[in-house]
């Protein structure tokens, strides 16, 4: 296992934390996220990311997302199953809903039921 913290470069308003358990990486977000502070989370959902079969998100933490931070969230998405981990907040819950993108994300009550689910490996490729 793997693990690196992202503390959101110079915004201190974010924080992104992963590690990798086999071919799963997880994905703790916490905090604010727009375009100006996605790097590290662009970097954590890297799409072209080799020997990852699925991203689990943790995204309890996340008090705001905009639509940059939902497009970089998507990408991974493309070619393999994405899952969010537990309780999303009601503010990015609404941002799902808003833009369809809740149809995209596989969704689990925990993290650690969000590690075994089955998903479809290709569930989402177009």
């Amino acid at each position: 296992m793997d693990a690196h913290t992202f503390p959101g470069g110079d915004d201190a308003r974010c924080r992104v934390e992963t590690r990798s358990e086999g071919d799963v990486r997880v994905v703790v977000m916490a905090g604010e996220f727009d375009m100006d502070n996605v790097d590290e989370l662009r970097s954590a959902l890297d799409p072209e990311a080799a020997g990852i079969a699925r991203y689990v998100l943790d995204v309890a933490g996340v008090t705001f997302a905009d639509s940059t931070t939902l497009s970089v969230m998507l990408q991974p998405a493309l070619n393999r199953p994405v899952i969010l981990a537990g309780v999303v907040p009601p503010r990015l819950g609404r941002l799902l809903d808003i833009t369809g993108a809740s149809q995209v994300f596989a969704a689990a009550p925990t993290l650690s039921e969000a590690m075994i689910m089955t998903v479809p490996s290709q569930r989402h490729r177009p």
